[in-house]
């Protein structure tokens, strides 16, 4: 007799009382919940909300046809790494196989996404993490778009492999490996840490990429940024997460009990800003150059076109780059900054 499996799916949800209806409606017609060898759990992680999420998504769960399998954990403070760690170490099953974190602001639109995303990590025994592939709103359906949103459209998939990235917006974990470790209060890029952490097992070994994969043919849809400074800030928390977690990584690597120092991360609200203003500037200041590089790493072999538009792409960097330095200098920006 085959074994249950049991999946947990976290829902991250602040202040999103206009989007969580429609996540929760859509995620209870997965085919997931008809397969009776899965025992799914649908967790809506309210986190510092101060509007309406939590009575919306209790509202919401009432009416659907699996509503069983559906609650609300209302968490007072706020932080998408808060959440993260109450959902993985308190609110999951303790004995959950796979975690998946979702956020509440995406469309699934294929019925069986949730089904599949759970076969694809389990196919390989050594695979641990899969995310389903991210796909701007404006691409799948590109209907009476502008030049902007246009150029925005092509821009897309010119910087990072998907498959072996972590996306933070629909992704499953073993949940053993989610176990393993915490993440620190305040993270302003928490995929990034939970990709570093599982490929080099908190940096106890080099990086394997073979640990994480994702199928094309798996994917979510997202409303990108339309409005320039919309698109400018984004980036810019972005980037500032990815120099802060480049200093976290360093502090990991050199402890002896990395998973004591995240745990104590963790439960210490000004961890995470003593670290980094300890660390901080370096000889090239605030964030590292390869963040302002890596869009040209390729340039020589794209084609004329494709040229274009990394260089159009390199000016917005940046831009980005620069504002990043000036905020990470005056201390704001993401998260502590």
């Amino acid at each position: 007799m085959t074994a249950i499996q049991k999946v947990d799916l976290a829902i991250f949800a602040h202040n999103e009382e206009h989007n969580i209806g429609a996540v929760l409606t859509m995620l209870a017609k997965q085919s997931i919940f008809e397969n009776a060898e899965i025992s799914v759990r649908i967790i809506v992680l309210a986190n510092g909300c101060a509007d309406q999420t939590v009575s919306v998504a209790q509202t919401t769960i009432r009416e659907l046809p699996h509503g069983r399998h559906f609650e609300v954990c209302d968490l007072a403070i706020g932080g998408k790494s808060r959440a993260w760690n109450a959902f993985v170490h308190e609110t999951a099953r303790k004995d959950a196989d796979h975690l998946i974190f979702c956020d509440a602001d995406i469309d699934i639109p294929e019925p069986d996404t949730l089904d599949r995303l759970l076969a694809f990590v389990q196919a390989d025994p050594k695979r641990v993490i899969a995310s389903s592939r991210p796909v701007k709103d404006i691409v799948y359906a590109p209907d009476n778009l502008n030049y902007r949103d246009k150029m925005i459209a092509a821009a897309g998939g010119t910087l990072d492999n998907w498959r072996k990235a972590v996306c933070g917006q629909l992704y499953i974990m073993r949940a053993a490996t989610a176990r393993s470790f915490h993440l620190p209060i305040g993270l302003p890029v928490e995929d990034g840490f939970v990709r570093a952490m599982t490929l080099t097992d908190l940096f106890r070994h080099p990086e394997d990429l073979d640990l994480i994969d994702g199928d094309n043919t798996i994917f979510h849809v997202y409303a990108s940024e339309r409005g320039i400074r919309a698109l400018i800030r984004h980036q810019v928390r972005i980037v500032i997460g990815s120099a802060i977690n480049a200093i976290i990584f360093d502090v990991v690597r050199q402890s002896d009990t990395p998973n004591q120092l995240l745990r104590e991360a963790a439960e210490d609200d000004d961890w995470l800003a003593r670290t980094c203003k300890s660390a901080l500037p370096r000889r090239y200041g605030y964030v590292p150059v390869h963040f302002l590089t890596k869009r040209l790493s390729n340039l020589r072999a794209q084609s004329l076109k494709r040229k274009a538009i990394l260089l159009v792409g390199f000016g917005f960097d940046l831009v980005v780059y620069v504002i990043a330095q000036f905020k990470m200098a005056r201390g704001t920006g993401a998260g502590h900054w």
